[in-house]
């Protein structure tokens, strides 16, 4: 069986999306003045998923009211629906559950040019038109790709996921005209390659410092704008590592949704405090790096991850289970008088050693078993902000 008969919605659920949709577009443009909505993201460019019922609105408003779109949008909405969710942002947009269905409405500026944008969100109907416009029947190939990241825990750009959005997916689809070319070009992918469909001259030291990622993707209605700026490290060299696995072996598992658990790795279950999915992710995130750098410090880190689907899982693999009785606690330089002298008062009981021109002195650990630190840590002050509750499910062997 081809992937794609498990991930391309059917005829008929496409009809019924298509039904809903376009009655829900049609109750709001009844009342809209001066406005009109229209349906966007992956529904309007025909590269969704099977099952997948999240559907973006756009209300386009002329510029003249600007600042005021939100507050007017959220007004109609409310007149309209009984229950009305408002997600503050750089724009506050709105949730409606409708049918079975998630609508996410968006409140734009009608705009003939990305310069004439007030927030990013104006140009979302201009990424739309684009793709539509250049994918060349290539929306089951952006299907694959989706899979491919979503299976692979690579799909998304909030904040606490860093990965690839849908908008870059198809991007790249369009560039290398197939998911299979992408997954082979992907495997000698550098940190900071270039790509850009309209093949301009970038030049990297010229763009926002904050908006670079291991790989640009240069959005072809802006050339100063990166599409993949949310990419991290992590997500980037996982999508490397699982191209090259996929081109080993071309099985359907790789589309298959899993959370693969290296034997060798410390695994902890967690509890999420209550509270909408991006703050609560965003929270998350900042946990798992929490503990992150924190057995790094001491234990170093191999390789790491997390994900939450039913349930939230952090796992770390170290590259120690056990330390030194004793740690070097650094201090001045050998030849830095006046500081070497504080140091020594602050440490007096404690023996001077020098070590590639810095003194030193040896500090009894806590702890120098995995266990027992990770207890502790666990235990933090710092993690308590963050998160609701965390059990260890298993350490290393």
């Amino acid at each position: 069986m081809d992937i794609l008969d498990s991930i391309k919605p059917t005829l008929r659920e496409e009809q019924k999306a298509e039904k809903i949709v376009n009655k829900f577009l049609n109750k709001i443009n009844k009342r809209l003045v001066g406005a009109e909505a229209v349906v966007g993201g992956s529904f309007a460019k025909n590269t969704w998923l099977k099952g997948d019922h999240d559907i973006d609105i756009f209300v386009m408003f002329s510029k003249k009211h600007n600042n005021k779109i939100s507050n007017l949008l959220e007004k109609t909405l409310k007149e309209l629906f009984f229950f009305v969710n408002k997600i503050n942002g750089s724009r506050d947009y709105f949730q409606i559950k409708y049918r079975g269905y998630l609508f996410e409405v968006i409140p734009v500026l009608r705009i003939d040019d990305p310069s004439e944008a007030e927030n990013i969100m104006d140009i979302s109907p201009m990424h739309v038109s684009w793709v539509r416009e250049n994918i060349n029947a290539k929306e089951d190939e952006v299907r694959r790709l989706k899979m491919f990241c979503k299976a692979n825990h690579c799909y998304g750009a909030e904040t606490y996921i860093k990965g690839f959005s849908g908008y870059v997916t198809e991007i790249l689809t369009i560039y290398y005209g197939s998911f299979d070319e992408v997954i082979k070009n992907a495997v000698n992918w550098k940190e900071y390659d270039i790509i850009d469909v309209k093949k301009r001259k970038i030049i990297i030291r010229n763009m926002d410092k904050s908006k670079l990622s291991p790989l640009i993707v240069i959005d072809p209605i802006q050339k100063e704008r990166n599409a993949a700026a949310a990419l991290s490290k992590e997500k980037f060299e996982l999508f490397i590592e699982v191209s090259k696995d996929y081109l080993k072996k071309q099985s359907q598992n790789f589309f298959i949704k899993k959370n693969i658990i290296p034997d060798d790795a410390i695994v902890l279950k967690v509890k999420a405090l209550k509270g909408r999915e991006d703050i609560v992710g965003a929270k998350l995130l900042k946990a798992y790096e929490y503990i992150k750098n924190k057995l790094n410090e001491d234990f170093g880190i191999k390789k790491s991850s997390w994900f939450w689907n039913k349930k939230i899982i952090f796992w770390y693999i170290p590259k120690t289970g056990e330390l030194s009785e004793y740690t070097k606690h650094y201090g001045p330089p050998v030849g830095d008088e006046i500081n070497l002298e504080k140091f020594k008062e602050k440490w007096n009981d404690k023996k001077l050693f020098s070590e590639h021109g810095r003194v030193y002195i040896n500090i009894k650990r806590k702890h120098t078993k995995l266990k027992p630190y990770l207890m502790d840590l666990i235990k933090d002050n710092e993690l308590k902000e963050k998160i609701k509750s965390i059990k260890i499910l298993k350490l290393i062997k």
